[in-house]
């Protein structure tokens, strides 16, 4: 799977703009400002999906894993699918040089069809389960960034905090103030974020 199509699943499904809750307590005048940015409170941010992606640690994990997973239902697809081309070439074979009789040959038939079918009915489903744990790992990378902008927004106390990627026609940021991209700050506190969470899951 591309990284790109990750990235856009991600940013639809946080629906680009994460809003920001107005109602809740002001923070401490020292923590106004990001150490990357100089918006203040009240300031309408936004931070670039792709670099997040490119360097969140949880993403880059996840997409491993999967990677690593996609291949070998791949590489067992492609094992079946050779395994059925043999069969059906040696089957024709042994009909064109006359080598089986008539009921041998309608018996072997049927099994070679079986075979077709029950690969293609294992094809879609390894697909299925596949485009499952896909969308599964874009929901918890989705929803740990949402979450950790939650959090960092009620220290920060941004007005609207968006979310830009890809291309113009896609994102809602077409050009921005480099002082309210808050950008590395983010993913600075999204990955440390994330190495207690795995250290925490080894205790």
């Amino acid at each position: 799977m591309k990284k790109i199509s990750i990235i856009a699943g991600v940013v639809a499904l946080m629906a680009l703009a994460v809003s920001c809750n107005q109602n809740q307590a002001a923070a401490p005048a020292a923590a106004a400002a990001s150490e990357d940015s100089t918006a203040v409170a009240g300031s309408i941010v936004y931070f670039n999906m792709d670099k997040v992606m490119e360097g969140y640690d949880m993403a880059n994990d996840l997409n491993s894993v999967f990677e690593t997973k996609t291949s070998g239902i791949q590489a067992e697809i492609d094992r079946r699918g050779k395994k059925l081309e043999k069969d059906m070439t040696d089957f024709q074979n042994k009909v064109d040089k006359g080598l089986l009789t008539t009921s041998v040959a309608q018996a072997q038939y049927q099994k070679i069809q079986q075979q077709q079918q029950d690969y293609q009915q294992y094809v879609v489903r390894k697909q299925q389960e596949m485009a499952e744990e896909q969308q599964v790992m874009m929901n918890q990378i989705a929803n740990a960034i949402s979450e950790y902008v939650q959090e960092y927004n009620a220290e920060h106390q941004y007005a609207l905090i968006l979310a830009t990627a890809g291309s113009i026609l896609s994102t809602p940021v077409v050009t921005g103030d480099p002082k309210l991209d808050i950008t590395d700050d983010l993913l600075a506190g999204l990955n440390a974020a994330y190495i207690k969470t795995k250290e925490a899951t080894k205790k």
